[in-house]
């Protein structure tokens, strides 16, 4: 299973996708800050990250931009996790660097697909 980075400050959030993920036989690291998020992803390179976008200290757009400007961690896939529904929103998050979106409340089958397809495609794709 693969080793996920889930960067989220709600503590209900992150509770309960932590669990179901961990439940499934993933790993999951946390960082409760864009800017933790991003030194964590450096220091710890996980297959994948889950990315809150509304984040204190660094908010989630910079942080996808920080991720994938480096070349440690561009090929680390990042998928978007937002309250925004607003339009313009996906395009605005696909833009700063993340490579899939979802919204919350979290649909915990869509979102297993999405980082199943990911973590399929390989690095760098």
């Amino acid at each position: 299973m693969a080793l996920i980075l889930y960067v989220e400050d709600n503590e209900d959030n992150l509770y309960m996708l932590k669990s179901r993920l961990e439940r499934r036989g993933h790993t999951v690291l946390v960082a409760r800050d864009g800017r933790a998020g991003v030194e964590a992803a450096r220091a710890e390179r996980p297959d994948l990250v889950l990315l809150d976008l509304s984040l204190p200290v660094l908010d989630g757009w910079e942080a996808a931009r920080l991720l994938k400007d480096d070349a440690l961690t561009r090929a680390i896939p990042i998928i978007a996790l937002s309250a925004h529904a607003m339009a313009g929103d996906r395009s605005r998050a696909l833009g700063a660097g993340c490579n899939d979106y979802d919204t919350k409340p979290v649909d915990f089958t869509r979102l297993l697909g999405r980082i199943k397809a990911l973590l399929h495609r390989g690095p760098g794709s």
